[in-house]
């Protein structure tokens, strides 16, 4: 379903699950904005990337995390991109809300995927890309299969629980989800499988392991020639890197990670 904002006044959906928590926490469209415990790790021209953390009466800590939007429609991409996964029951982060500030401001709200930790920091920390390797492939076969795809599909957007020999995996960044077209189709999936295989490049991750996490997804989704698909993958990958370069030497800024819990 198209979401779209019309010129209307301060809004604020949130999910039914979570309307007694905002209550507790005494969040509504304008104290997303100046809410004294709403932090912001990272500031970019068009939003705010934030966390809430609140110990609860109950006994319960949460976390939530806020992005916060300079334009009135900039949020919905985020809400679209759940919806879609949701509905092709591909596992995300629960969404707590959304909404807009006098037609001019908007914000999304997610709640915090505890347990859960970015994927490439798991490998990063030692766990052997292993764990990880089917349950993300098996993530992105299934994406695939139900005709969407990520355009950021970095292994920092994939959300991984441990759980011994392997791992529960679930996708984040849903602004970036949009329905495959027909007709660029495989380009789409070239850069998914792309922005994957870079983003293992500068882990504790063997060639042979990449081949191995392509060879699974090739199989699962009956890709004729694996060999064609990794060609194009190196070539996007050249590309991918080349434009990562000039990102990071001229927006600084956007290499913020968030900070962990106390």
């Amino acid at each position: 379903m198209k979401l779209t904002v019309p010129n209307r006044p301060t809004e604020f959906h949130v999910s039914p699950g979570y309307q007694p928590l905002m209550r507790m926490l005494g969040l509504d469209a304008e104290t997303v904005f100046d809410h004294a415990e709403i932090k912001v790790w990272r500031k970019l021209p068009d939003r705010e990337n934030c966390t809430l953390d609140a110990d609860l009466p109950d006994g319960r800590h949460v976390r939530l995390h806020v992005k916060r939007y300079e334009s009135a429609d900039a949020a919905l991409p985020e809400v679209e991109g759940h919806r879609l996964l949701e509905s092709k029951s591909i596992p995300t982060a629960p969404l707590v809300g959304w909404g807009t500030l006098e037609g001019r401001r908007s914000f999304v709200i997610f709640d915090d995927l505890a347990g859960f930790t970015p994927a490439d920091k798991l490998v990063e920390r030692g766990t052997p890309f292993c764990v990880v390797l089917e349950a993300s492939a098996e993530l992105a076969v299934k994406l695939h299969a139900a005709r969407l795809h990520h355009r950021d599909l970095y292994l920092c957007h994939f959300m991984a629980r441990e759980g011994g020999d392997d791992a529960e995996i679930r996708l984040i960044d849903t602004a970036r989800v949009r329905r495959l077209p027909a007709f660029l189709a495989r380009r789409w999936i070239v850069k998914d499988l792309s922005q994957f295989w870079y983003s293992t490049l500068k882990l504790p991750v063997t060639e042979e392991q990449r081949v191995a996490w392509l060879n699974y997804y090739s199989v699962r989704r009956g890709v004729g020639s694996v060999n064609t698909l990794k060609r194009a993958i190196e070539r996007k990958v050249r590309s991918i890197a080349r434009h990562d370069a000039r990102i990071h030497r001229d927006r600084p800024e956007r290499d913020v990670s968030i900070p962990t819990q106390a």
